[in-house]
């Protein structure tokens, strides 16, 4: 009996110490957030070496910089993993931080970076609706409408800061996500000659597959306030538009996590548009999204998990799905046949075609 009561005590120890964890996890957030801010990965790697503390302080470069305080993040960044701390061997020398797999992938003018993602998902105004998910369950409603007064779309298109942070996010996303679709469906893409990107943002994914592929011509497709800040690329068209109104025409439609802001009643709109775009015997949808693992426990799965709740704060019927829901989506649309192909990221591709 003795034993069965220390069992259970030590059951219960072990799930208060979770919930303490879950209760502070967003500092570990926020302690990211603030290594971009000060630019710390870029630092470590301007001097392409492991660095002391006080070099790093030198180059953030501010007249009243507390180095305790920045003792304390950089100890607990160290903790998480975010940059290692290489003790001296010999007395009285300082610290050496360097750079981990994890944070050069916080190096701002990387090719491929996560910063402005890490910048976008920490910033107030993304983590505002989160504090609505409670009276979103009671009320019904959008978190984000509860939060600022409107939906997503539409205040992105009258606050310039959310417009511009957001697009540099979803940027940032694109290129890596990009290069893993590249990678993985290099016979995909050698079959059409024209690809539209549907909600392609400021078209770094479409230009990025076209830079591949220069036989394809690209467009990239997306609301008039989104492609009115868009970079030139000179081998792409921006397009401005509706994409449940009507989709330009192309060989094949190309859509990244586009789908999972909507309802499956939406999706199915979109995806009847796509299937008049593009030609009923050749023509194709690419789509690059999560496919949902429930029971996965791997990094991958607990992130696809987490953005589901995402979704639900910034759309309400928006979702991440399992393969048996995009079936019945794809279904609905029009796009009987389908194959899902894992790639290196968090999403997948799903190759769908008409029937």
């Amino acid at each position: 009996m003795e034993n069965q009561k220390q069992i259970d005590a030590d059951y219960l120890l072990q799930g208060q110490g979770e919930i303490w964890q879950h209760i502070y996890s967003s500092v570990k957030s926020m302690a990211l957030n603030c290594a971009v801010e000060l630019g710390i990965a870029d630092i470590i790697a301007s001097h392409n070496c492991p660095i002391t503390l006080s070099q790093i302080a030198n180059d953030i470069g501010s007249p009243s910089l507390d180095i305790h305080c920045l003792t304390r993040i950089m100890n607990f960044l160290v903790h998480m993993k975010l940059f290692d701390a290489i003790s001296p061997q010999l007395d009285g020398r300082e610290t050496l931080y360097g750079l981990t797999n994890s944070s050069r992938w916080l190096l701002r003018d990387a090719e491929l970076s996560l910063a402005p993602l890490v910048l976008m998902r920490n910033h107030p105004l993304l983590t505002a609706p989160l504090h609505f998910l409670s009276q979103c369950v009671t009320q019904g409603g959008t978190a984000f409408h509860k939060a600022h007064g409107r939906d997503m779309w539409d205040f992105a298109s009258v606050n310039s800061e959310f417009n511009k942070i957001f697009n540099s996010g979803m940027e940032c996303t694109a290129k890596i996500t990009t290069k893993a679709v590249i990678s993985e469906y290099r016979d995909g893409f050698g079959c059409f000659g024209s690809l539209v990107d549907v909600g392609g943002g400021t078209g770094a994914a479409i230009a990025e597959i076209v830079k591949t592929y220069p036989h394809i011509k690209g467009t990239n497709f997306d609301l008039p306030h989104v492609v009115a800040t868009a970079p030139i690329h000179p081998v792409v068209a921006h397009i401005g538009g509706d994409m449940f109104k009507a989709i330009p025409k192309a060989d094949a439609i190309f859509m990244k996590w586009i789908m999972h802001d909507w309802s499956d009643e939406d999706c199915i709109k979109i995806l009847k548009n796509c299937r008049r775009a593009i030609p009923k015997e050749t023509g194709k949808v690419i789509i690059v999204d999560i496919v949902l693992q429930a029971e996965g426990d791997g990094q991958f799965d607990k992130t696809g998990m987490a953005f589901d709740i995402v979704m639900l704060a910034h759309f309400s019927s928006g979702k991440e799905r399992t393969e048996a829901e995009w079936k019945r989506v794809l279904e609905g649309g029009g796009f009987g046949r389908y194959k899902i192909i894992k790639i290196p990221a968090l999403q997948s591709i799903i190759e769908a075609y008409p029937e």
